[in-house]
């Protein structure tokens, strides 16, 4: 709930060919509190219809702002927006997901086509709706000539993982992901209640702190682990019970731990080690979150820069190869990275 992540990428949805500049346009205090009622069910259909339109309008904001950093605005420099939208929830179980964002608006804001509603198609053939990156992160590692297998760690307020192995037959043979759990959300909520910042600035609440073992395993102890992947779960899917009674302090360790801890369970689902971790989303920035990591995986933990890419416009990248994808009828998902019956192509196309 920072602001609009915004990139542009050079792709024909099967390689990328370049990524140029990106652009982040924050959201005002005002706007962050109307998102947090809206994701909280604390909004009525009038209120979050209104949030909507000032959401779509800052990404209409950040879409011009881009194009003005990139210099180029001739007819037809830019081919298409990607627009995911804000998630208010996601129930795979019930196969449901909302996201908040008007395409048809941001196309006549921006007099651009642009392509939304990403997840709904892989719903419907019986996939979870996400994690929706995996296909862009096997075409970055491919142009990167990362040894393999890889792990890509996405770690937002919900933790993804899309690992990739060497080359089968086609990429549902070498590609699994799915969310490993709480990201970021649940520490993010935490500090914000406790001190007033909306996040633990790198880690140093929870450094401050130790881990309270007793209510880690409650927190663990949630079915969501037995299940087998490909899964994907809700924002607020792990209640914070458990660390309730603890310190501020000890309540953010504990949390990053969780964090880390849920990483770690969902590795033995892998179909082998990865040969090293690479971290993208606002979490790799949180230095105990990253320490945790690097004990409990067992191999090196790195941001994703290290490979040459920015973790910070990763997943507006990957909405824009999705985007260029659904124009081209291609899959933006696989039973391996969703649980789909079948390879699904999606999203719905607004031109201004």
């Amino acid at each position: 709930m920072d602001g609009v992540d915004a990139a542009l990428v050079r792709t024909d949805g099967l390689t990328v060919d370049e990524v140029g500049p990106s652009e982040m346009i924050a959201y005002d205090k005002a706007l962050r509190a109307r998102l947090r009622a809206a994701v909280a069910g604390k909004a009525d259909d009038r209120e979050v219809a209104a949030t909507e339109r000032l959401l779509t309008e800052r990404h209409a904001e950040a879409v011009h702002a881009l194009i003005g950093r990139w210099g180029r605005k001739e007819q037809g420099d830019v081919g298409v927006v990607g627009f995911h939208g804000h998630t208010l929830w996601h129930r795979p179980a019930e196969r449901r997901t909302r996201q908040i964002g008007n395409g048809a608006l941001l196309a006549r804001l921006v007099n651009l086509p642009v392509v939304n509603d990403f997840r709904a198609a892989d719903l419907a053939a019986g996939g979870e709706g996400a994690p929706l990156a995996p296909l862009y992160h096997l075409a970055r590692a491919e142009a990167s000539g990362l040894g393999l297998p890889v792990a890509v760690l996405n770690l937002g307020g919900v933790a993804n993982v899309t690992w990739i192995g060497p080359a089968g037959d086609g990429p549902d043979r070498h590609l699994l992901a799915f969310d490993t759990g709480p990201g970021c959300a649940m520490i993010d909520d935490w500090a914000l209640r406790h001190t007033g910042v909306p996040c633990d600035i790198g880690g140093g609440l929870a450094a401050a702190g130790t881990v309270d073992g007793t209510a880690l395993g409650r927190l663990l102890d949630h079915p969501y682990f037995a299940r087998r992947p490909p899964k994907s779960l809700d924002r607020f899917a792990f209640p914070a019970d458990p660390v309730e009674a603890l310190s501020v302090e000890a309540g953010a360790a504990t949390l990053t731990a969780f964090a880390a801890e849920a990483v770690a369970r969902a590795a033995a689902y892998l179909p082998a080690l990865p040969r090293q971790w690479l971290v993208t989303g606002g979490g790799r920035h949180n230095k105990a979150l990253m320490a945790y990591l690097a004990r409990v995986l067992g191999a090196p933990v790195r941001p994703v820069e290290t490979a040459g890419w920015n973790g910070d416009s990763l997943e507006a990248e990957a909405f824009a190869f999705l985007a260029v994808r659904s124009l081209r009828g291609l899959p933006l998902s696989l039973p391996a990275t969703t649980g789909a019956r079948a390879a699904v192509t999606g999203g719905r196309l607004h031109r201004p």
